[in-house]
């Protein structure tokens, strides 16, 4: 019987994990840049704070989430819910006042498979806890511009909006219910239920009718405070001081109910319709839902897959080096075990080093060697053990020259070849 993939997932094959693995280098670079620590917490966590966090109307929660054990556990569909669980859990408010913290993880969502997205998925996230400075806010998106920077990604667009607080939005949701009641009728089922329940939620619809309809909506910006106004205006000069490429879009909130002030995404033109690849805002009263004290917070979520799909519509260069540095061949049975022992001491050094397990011919290992794009090869035969020398050769120009066999000498070489080619630009 032949297996294949369960649908909305995919293989990692080796030189995807090999791209991923620098992606992942360089996000961790930039978020070591401003000061953010790693957490990862467990893959599956009690369905209530999903629930709870996300909120009973979410399109996440009300329909795409995989649950076991009668319901009681559900597989992480986004991680800001399981960051702050342990937040709260481990005390970290007592280490320091303002808690910085990225992830990189796969979690799972039971949608509609399509470009970018996918049933299990890996994303990247920070957040930022215990500040309401809007110096926050602006620190959260500079850091997830920066990142796409890194990838020489241009052509995105940030779109950015406040929300405001709970308190601010009832007068609106009001209003904003009394006239989507007239388009009743034109109403989704999925929107039918948020009209009841939260029809904040509507304006986060993809359904073309009811964009239209929304086209004359009342803007909820226009019921805000007049402080609320104004800490989003000063949001926004802070980044076009930094220039920041931005535009307001008054209509855009975002998927999860916890949501609170800023909302932003960055848009991508190589995504098609579904082109958000980057996603958050403020969650102010999200602590305090989970039974903590009262704690601002921001953040943000990028989907992996989508970064990869920019990334390779851009002819982005991955310039990590994944072939071996050296290819270890012999002749016969008594030079294998002496070149084994070589090899493995290489490995040790820190060089990337590659030996034959099939018994193949000198003549099938060095074509192997050719294959691998190795750096170097050398060949270990009788002569060169009795010798204690060994032809190491550059298999990218096919130069040659006689070296002692000696693990250390060998690893000295070639360690001061890469540094230099690597240096001058020609590795």
């Amino acid at each position: 019987m032949k297996f294949q993939k369960p649908k909305g997932t995919y293989d990692i094959l080796p030189d995807d994990s090999a791209k991923r693995n620098f992606l992942y280098q360089k996000i961790r670079t930039v978020c070591n840049n401003f000061n953010y620590s790693e957490i990862l917490t467990p893959a599956f966590e009690k369905t209530e704070l999903f629930r709870r966090g996300i909120g009973e109307t979410s399109d996440i929660v009300s329909k795409e989430m995989y649950s076991f054990n009668n319901d009681e556990f559900t597989l992480r569909p986004e991680l800001t819910a399981g960051v702050i669980r342990a937040y709260l859990e481990n005390n970290l408010y007592n280490i320091s006042p303002v808690t910085k913290l990225f992830y990189i993880a796969n979690m799972f969502r039971r949608e509609r498979p399509q470009a970018g997205r996918f049933r299990e998925f890996w994303q990247f996230g920070i957040e930022l806890i215990g500040s309401n400075d809007v110096h926050s806010d602006a620190e959260v998106i500079c850091l997830g511009v920066q990142l796409l920077n890194e990838f020489g990604l241009l052509n995105v667009t940030t779109k950015i909006n406040s929300i405001g607080s709970p308190a601010e939005r009832s007068k609106y949701l009001e209003i904003l219910k009394e006239y989507l009641i007239s388009y009743k009728s034109d109403l989704s089922e999925i929107s039918l239920i948020r009209l009841e329940k939260n029809p904040l939620r509507i304006l986060d619809t993809k359904d073309s009718r009811e964009l239209e309809i929304l086209s004359s909506a009342p803007v909820l910006y226009d019921y805000l405070s007049t402080d609320t106004k104004r800490r989003f205006e000063k949001l926004l000069a802070i980044l076009d001081n930094l220039n920041v490429r931005f535009e307001t879009d008054y209509r855009l909130v975002r998927g999860f109910d916890y949501y609170t002030d800023t909302a932003f995404e960055i848009h991508s033109g190589e995504l098609g319709a579904q082109n958000s690849v980057l996603g958050g805002g403020r969650y102010n009263n999200l602590i305090e839902q989970f039974g903590g004290k009262p704690t601002p917070a921001i953040g943000f979520g990028l989907g992996i897959e989508r970064l990869l799909i920019m990334i390779g519509k851009s002819n982005y260069k991955f310039s990590q080096k994944n072939n071996p540095d050296l290819y270890v061949g012999y002749t016969d049975e008594t030079a294998q075990n002496f070149a084994f022992g070589i090899a493995i001491k290489l490995r040790i050094s820190g060089l990337k080093v590659e030996i034959d397990f099939l018994n193949r011919s000198v003549k099938s290992q060095l074509k192997e060697a050719n294959r691998l794009n190795v750096t170097f090869s050398i060949v270990i035969g009788e002569n060169e053990i009795n010798s204690g020398f060994v032809e190491l050769k550059n298999m990218h120009d096919g130069k040659s020259l006689k070296i002692k066999l000696s693990p250390n000498e060998i690893y000295n070489f070639i360690s001061k070849y890469e540094n230099e080619t690597s240096t001058t630009g020609n590795a």
